[in-house]
């Protein structure tokens, strides 16, 4: 059976001002799949992952969302599309002065006109899918960072989206926390179903959710590999590519860091 591509991004192109960042770039995201955006700081994976999502527009190209052109569509169409998606930002990105479900109730009270009983049982439901029953009440700065990587997490999952994006999911985070942090991520894409793009460079991680991976270069302003990394770890036809899974440093390696 062939795959569906729920994400078709084509010959992207993204400047800032005369800074070319990504020199026509397109792949496909399948439905259902763990797909994972890595490279090198600076090559330009957050400035991908926000025009996938409609964030920025792209100098030329296309972005397609569940066949919707989200580059070109109507205000209705590209919102409609983007209610597919959810998004988990470096850094968890929640409101400080909210508690932990009123965070997460957000997008749930804005894109939605269900009653507030209706919207109190959704939150708990999303915050024990990621571990965080009971801790409704609780404000962002008293719990830790792993607890708010969660909490973002269920706020992403708040539209019980087809999409969630995760941006740096363990960055930050202790090996124990991340491995956690990883299996949430597996369980929440083989119980729901939830296509999931994750934006890193954590090989521990890579290897251990990723069914896919595309590899931006920073000098070249393109994809050097795509697949399986576990594959492309000793078999890439890029001695680059074979350098940044197996963690070898040498002065080609220095040069493009």
């Amino acid at each position: 059976m062939e795959k569906k591509a729920i994400i078709q991004v084509k010959n992207l192109v993204a400047r800032y001002g005369e800074d070319l960042i990504l020199d026509n770039i397109s792949f496909d995201v399948f439905e259902g799949e763990i797909l994972v955006i890595m490279g090198v700081s600076g090559c330009g994976k957050t400035t991908l992952m926000r025009h996938m999502l409609g964030m920025d527009s792209p100098f030329s190209g296309k972005v397609f969302i569940d066949g919707d052109d989200i580059t070109s569509c109507d205000d209705d169409t590209f919102h409609a599309a983007l209610r597919k998606t959810g998004v988990l930002f470096q850094g968890s990105a929640l409101f400080g002065s909210m508690t932990i479900a009123e965070n997460v109730a957000l997008p749930i009270a804005e894109y939605s006109n269900l009653p507030k009983n209706t919207i109190t049982d959704f939150v708990r439901m999303k915050l024990c899918i990621v571990g965080l029953a009971g801790y409704e009440d609780y404000l962002p700065s008293k719990i830790s960072g792993g607890m708010k990587k969660r909490a973002g997490f269920a706020r992403a999952l708040a539209l019980s989206p087809k999409i969630v994006f995760l941006d740096e999911p363990t960055g930050g985070l202790d090996p124990i926390i991340s491995a956690e942090i990883d299996e949430l991520i597996l369980h929440i894409n083989k119980s729901i179903g939830t296509t999931i793009v994750i934006i890193t460079h954590e090989l521990e991680s890579i290897f251990g959710v990723a069914q896919r991976v595309i590899m931006l270069d920073k000098s070249t302003k393109g994809i050097i590999a795509e697949g399986d990394p576990r594959f492309l770890k000793d078999h890439s036809q890029n001695p680059f590519v074979r350098q940044f899974f197996n963690r070898m440093a040498n002065s080609e390696a220095k040069n493009r860091i």
